[in-house]
């Protein structure tokens, strides 16, 4: 099932390739792909287990989604996943 969230603090392609990079890290998610414009991630997944992991990894690199609390610590999180997402080689 293809499913897409909108996430908070997605500033720019270090921002994108951090998220993509670490979700692709979880089980049962596949075709991540990271909208900076809408700021939104959109994915396949057909286990709702493994949609909740993505949540919670999200909120860990400072990207809450939209309808959770988005405080100085997701923001200055956010900051760092984005300067290691620009350091990150293709």
């Amino acid at each position: 099932m293809k499913l897409t969230l909108g996430v908070q603090n997605i500033k720019c392609g270090g921002c994108a390739k951090t998220i993509t990079t670490k979700l692709y890290e979880l089980e049962n998610i596949t075709d991540v792909m990271v909208d900076v414009d809408l700021g939104t991630v959109t994915f396949e997944s057909n286990n709702v287990a493994a949609t909740q992991d993505l949540r919670d990894k999200l909120k860990a690199l400072g990207y809450p989604t939209v309808d959770a609390k988005n405080g100085l610590g997701d923001r200055a999180k956010s900051f760092l996943s984005c300067a290691t997402g620009r350091l990150i080689k293709e």
